[in-house]
């Protein structure tokens, strides 16, 4: 077993969900880290008709730098479209109509810290996948923790670091396989098959 600290994103990458569920690792959670622009903090990727599609949740800049204090910002009706854009995307995939109901609600309720949105969002996709996984939260911002430090993994700008095999997304006939995206657009396309995926990923 070892500890991990884990950011907490939005609507995760499928490589996020293989560190978060491996059995092997105890998570904890990074809440005291100064807030850290364009990153799977507030944004998640997902298929859309002409490529990668950036969903990005506008945060409110209130003096706090630390993530457990940043708040979203509702001044667009930022959820609405989020949800459209999903649906828009993924409704025409095997398995949207069967999770429709619950992924919905990550936008049914207005969260004040981008923190909670994020954690009750993750708990909306650990009942889609039928799992269930343990983490704590940490207590403390340290700059070199004795945990595995994932807080500058996962890259919004740069390459997946995961090996994954290719399965077939809404648009794959059309622009190929896009690797790592939202942990949503595995679930619309596998279904209960995603467990096993996450699973059997690899770090390159």
């Amino acid at each position: 077993m070892q500890n991990i600290l884990l950011p907490v994103f939005y609507l995760p990458p499928i490589s996020w969900f293989s560190e978060f569920l491996n059995a092997e690792n105890e998570v904890i959670f990074e809440q005291y880290e100064s807030f850290p622009k364009q990153t799977f903090r507030n944004r998640t990727n997902i298929y859309g008709a002409n490529g990668k599609l950036s969903l990005i949740i506008p945060v409110n800049h209130n003096g706090s730098r630390e993530f457990k204090n940043t708040e979203i910002s509702y001044r667009e009706d930022w959820p609405r479209l989020h949800w459209k854009s999903i649906k828009t995307v993924y409704q025409g995939s095997p398995y949207f109509e069967y999770y429709e109901d619950k992924l919905k609600k990550i936008f049914d309720n207005q969260e004040k810290f981008l923190l909670d949105f994020n954690i009750k969002s993750i708990q909306i996709i650990l009942d889609i996948l039928k799992t269930e996984k343990a983490y704590s939260l940490n207590e403390e911002y340290i700059k070199n923790p004795k945990e595995v430090n994932f807080r500058e993994k996962f890259s919004a700008k740069t390459a997946s670091e995961y090996d994954m095999d290719e399965y077939y997304q809404t648009f794959t006939d059309k622009l190929g396989f896009f690797n790592d995206l939202s942990i949503i657009d595995l679930i619309c396309n596998k279904g209960p098959e995603s467990m096993t995926y996450i699973k059997n990923i690899k770090k390159l």
